[in-house]
């Protein structure tokens, strides 16, 4: 609340020291400028800004403009409570409380740190974080409807103050009651951020702070998965059984970041900079119980006595990093040192077979680098690499390496070869719970090392992409049936295979995007469908005399039946199948929509799963999770370009 106040109260103000004198001489017209002369010695320029003049960038990255053309991507995109594109997963019945990742997925944010899986599909990470350059105040206003009672807002308000600083205040609220009991979200992101570049170039700053909650009612899933399926429940689901009816959760997420460069000598003559980054990051997860959940326990011994029913685990990371920087039009090297602060912590508890440590902490000291090469605007390599030592946590090694060339005019090549070695998420270490048979110490861990090689073709035809992707997984960690961490012995190879097209004809489209894959290896320890498919069939055209601009279409997602894993609530982690289980897909989720852009505002309607419409829902996020039934989603993308 106080933010908002303070947003309130600075908006009028900074809006106000962005005006000129009032103009009321002749007018001439030079390009996108507009220039006013009074005849006098004071005479004003005037900028009349076009979108070319409205930009946004990563941390020493390359601008780019306001996106504000409809394509068909943006339906995949704006119609998600994350805004993300989230193919090769399914939604649980509620907006906010997270996914079901159907093919592997490599996070780094839960390198080094405490990051529950579930929780871990909106946060931002620092290469996330957008940085603005706008001729005028800018403000954008992301809305979503959620799944009965509440909302999904996210809006940004920036502005320039003179010609080399900009600020940026950005917040995302979420609600959402969902359609099954004890199942409400509530996720809020609040972001400062500020970019400053001095008059000669010589002096550049990054500077953002970010804090996010991730906060979910926890039910257990429903209790019934015969009647669900039979269809007997349709008619009154929020009245449903579900397994707990005391439980939630809570993630927190925290991060203060600056980093700045300076170049002391001059540019043309001595291409080197300095950069110095600061970082602090600070990660919560709680698991809230009113009272000891019959669910999880049936007898007294089963339960630890006098330890509370609710816990918590944290992690910090602090950061300082010193590079020196060689940049030209051609290459651009940076290579420093970091010293970083680890910290992972939970509640303290005494077991007398289980010896669960209250906190773990080490200091570290290790070696960054950079390499970005552009040669003929033909061919582009950037190449990162972090090592950094440790007793408590281990060593950490990470490179990405990713090319692309154009060997033929408008056909484009990527190609990436990844790897890194890395101590297990901190959420496999130690857990500490009111249950006996939830609490564990993963001690002397080894190092998950994941070597991923693949690449993706563009192609003009059609404008198709077809993609590879190659893992190795070596100490594979994982949580097995009874929620307890594992590291398997031997590695996990996985393959996939897949291409995205568009075919068009006149006015009507078609966007197919399929992936077939499998786990070469070890496959029970990873579950996961062999195929995944979408395809999005749409009619798009100017309409109203061209004051607008439509898409209507169906879209239909699919992947096989597979025998998933289950959602495991109090870590927010998924665990292997337990003896209750089934299997779960096959069954096609289909949504009708209709998209409209007026000017630079977007409306998303969609009528999502219309299939149980006519025929009960049968589908499942995860086992005893079903996804949600028929709903009317809106969206609504707002520009405003003062």
């Amino acid at each position: 609340m106080k933010y908002l106040v303070f947003l309130l109260l600075m908006i009028p103000v900074l809006i106000f020291a962005q005006r000129g004198k009032k103009i009321d001489s002749s007018i001439t017209q030079n390009k996108d400028t507009l220039v006013v002369d009074s005849g006098k010695k004071d005479s004003l320029k005037i900028f009349k800004p076009t979108i070319q003049d409205y930009q946004y960038q990563t941390q020493f990255s390359e601008k780019k403009v306001f996106d504000t053309v409809m394509t068909f991507d943006k339906t995949y995109i704006f119609s998600q409570y994350n805004n993300r594109d989230n193919f090769g997963r399914v939604q649980f019945a509620n907006i906010g409380a997270g996914f079901n990742p159907l093919s592997y997925e490599v996070n780094a944010e839960g390198n080094l740190s405490l990051l529950p899986t579930n929780k871990s599909y909106g946060i931002l990470g620092v290469n996330d974080i957008r940085y603005y350059d706008v001729k005028t105040p800018t403000a954008t206003f992301i809305y979503h409807t959620a799944m009965r009672n509440g909302a999904a807002l996210q809006s940004t308000y920036t502005q320039n103050i003179g010609k080399r600083f900009n600020f940026a205040v950005e917040y995302m609220g979420l609600r959402s009651q969902g359609f099954y009991r004890n199942s409400l979200a509530a996720n809020n992101n609040t972001l400062f951020s500020g970019h400053y570049i001095s008059k000669s170039g010589n002096y550049e700053l990054f500077t953002h702070y970010l804090h996010q909650n991730v906060n979910n009612q926890e039910n257990g899933g429903i209790a019934d998965n015969d009647l669900f399926q039979s269809g007997n429940s349709e008619s009154n689901k929020e009245n449903a059984q579900v397994n707990l009816a005391s439980s939630s959760s809570q993630f927190s997420y925290r991060r203060y970041y600056l980093s700045h460069q300076f170049t002391p000598f001059n540019s043309e003559k001595f291409p080197f900079r300095i950069r110095h980054t600061l970082s602090n990051q600070g990660n919560k997860y709680y698991y809230f119980q009113d009272a000891l959940e019959n669910y999880w326990y049936t007898t007294a011994s089963q339960i630890v006595t006098g330890f509370s029913p609710s816990t918590k685990k944290y992690s910090n990371n602090f950061g300082n990093t010193v590079s020196l920087v060689l940049d030209n039009e051609k290459i651009k090297l940076d290579a420093g040192v970091r010293y970083q602060m680890l910290k992972f912590g939970l509640n303290e508890i005494d077991l007398p077979l289980v010896d669960v440590p209250a906190e773990l902490k080490e200091n570290r000291l290790g070696a960054v680098g950079n390499l970005q090469v552009k040669l003929f605007d033909k061919f582009q390599l950037n190449s990162f690499l972090e090592f950094s030592n440790g007793t408590q946590f281990g060593n950490y090694l990470k490179t990405t390496n990713n090319i692309k060339f154009e060997p033929i005019k408008d056909y484009f090549v990527n190609a990436k070869v990844n790897f890194q070695s890395v101590y297990p998420s901190f959420n496999y270490l130690a857990n500490s719970s009111a249950y006996r048979r939830f609490n564990y110490y993963l001690q002397d861990a080894k190092n998950q090392s994941v070597t991923e090689i693949g690449g993706s073709v563009n192609l003009k035809w059609f404008k198709s992409e077809l993609f590879a992707n190659y893992f190795r997984i070596d100490n594979y960690t994982y949580f097995d049936s009874s929620a307890t961490p594992r590291q398997s012995d031997n590695s996990l190879n996985i393959s996939q295979i897949g291409g995205d097209a568009t075919f068009s004809y006149g006015k009507f489209h078609l966007n197919t995007r399929v992936q077939f894959q499998s786990a070469l290896t070890n496959k029970e320890l990873l579950p996961m469908p062999s195929f995944i498919g979408r395809a999005n069939i749409f009619f798009q055209s100017r309409a109203f005399k061209n004051a607008a601009e439509i898409q209507a279409g169906i879209k239909v997602y699919y992947f096989s039946k597979f025998a998933s894993r289950e959602y495991f609530p109090i870590l927010n982690e998924y665990i292997l199948p337990t003896a209750n289980s089934f299997s779960i897909g096959g069954q096609p989720i289909a949504d009708l929509y209709f998209n409209m852009k007026v000017k630079k505002m977007f409306f998303f309607i969609e009528g999502q799963q219309i299939g149980t419409l006519i025929s009960y829902n049968k589908a499942y996020a995860f086992p005893s999770y079903p996804v949600y039934d028929f709903r009317l989603n809106i969206g609504i993308v707002w520009y405003l370009f003062n």
